[in-house]
């Protein structure tokens, strides 16, 4: 790939935007407006992200449920010593809920709950995220009926720029079950040859020759500049999913100021990655409610 004097900074909210204006018109079609559920424990981090969310649905008309801390009425946030019997109860009663269409589950989540409890006690069918084992499970035959939000928005950053995949090399930092994994897949059903990496591959001293390898790249390792900006191959794309702070600024997994001057196009930290990640949560509850409404 081309070297390029000035790196195209792929910003978040101009392609939510265009995928917003998508769904509100499909939306305005559907009999009803679709209901999503988020519950999350008490963080900064969780409450920022759902007040996006909440921001995002109020927009589109997609119901979040009466505001306040009742799971019966609405999305809820518990406190970080909240047990697994109440939020197994949450669950079980928004999976019996048929006016509830969507279900999300914030991360991170305190020590005493499994993540991957969770994921399994969502009804697939409501499972916004894409993370339940039946909607993994069909993520990796490539058939998918809801994928993972963050990853869907990986992609659509990518596309967006244009850039034909198949037989690029393409390197994803991080192997998480929400980010790192599903994009892997989704890039090798474009025909991308594709690595992964994580701390093994940090410990082997292997991290720096990947990435210089990488047309494309993505990195959800959750380690402030952990890639340095004289890693990134010249001309190419650097997804950064990561959200971290440090010096009490927001930054990504790799060094902005510095990879912007080699690649091609590269997503900024903070208003890359997030405001795609919360309209494809909007976009698979559309989905979900079509499929238990028989209209997808």
């Amino acid at each position: 790939m081309r070297a390029m004097a000035e790196s195209r900074i792929l910003q978040g909210r101009t392609i939510a935007s265009k995928i917003e204006a998508g769904l509100q018109a499909e939306i305005a079609r559907l009999p009803a407006a679709p209901q999503l559920r988020v519950l999350y424990f008490d963080s900064p981090a969780s409450r920022v992200y759902w007040h996006a969310q909440q921001a995002a649905a109020a927009r589109l008309g997609i119901r979040t449920g009466a505001p306040g801390n009742d799971w019966k009425t609405g999305s809820i946030e518990l406190p970080w010593d909240t047990p697994w019997t109440q939020v197994e109860r949450i669950l079980q009663a928004w999976n019996a809920d048929n006016s509830v269409h969507g279900i999300f589950v914030h991360q991170p989540m305190p020590p005493q709950i499994d993540a991957q409890q969770v994921s399994a006690s969502i009804d697939p069918r409501k499972d916004v995220e894409g993370i339940h084992p039946e909607n993994s499970a069909r993520r990796f035959f490539a058939r998918a009926r809801i994928g993972s939000c963050t990853a869907l928005a990986v992609m659509e950053l990518i596309e967006s720029t244009g850039i034909a995949l198949e037989g690029k090399e393409a390197v994803v930092v991080g192997h998480s079950d929400i980010v790192g994994r599903p994009v892997s897949m989704l890039l090798l059903d474009k025909l991308a040859t594709t690595t992964v990496c994580h701390v093994g591959t940090d410990r082997a001293g292997q991290l720096e020759a990947h990435v210089r390898r990488a047309d494309v790249l993505v990195v959800a390792a959750g380690r402030p500049h952990l890639i340095k900006g004289e890693w990134v191959k010249p001309g190419s794309i650097v997804i950064d999913v990561g959200i971290n702070v440090k010096d009490g600024h927001v930054v990504g997994d790799v060094e902005f100021e510095s990879a912007k001057k080699r690649a091609a196009a590269i997503t900024p930290v903070p208003g890359g990655v997030g405001p795609v990640t919360v309209m494809m949560v909007m976009k698979n509850t559309v989905e979900a409610f079509k499929q238990q409404t028989g209209r997808a």
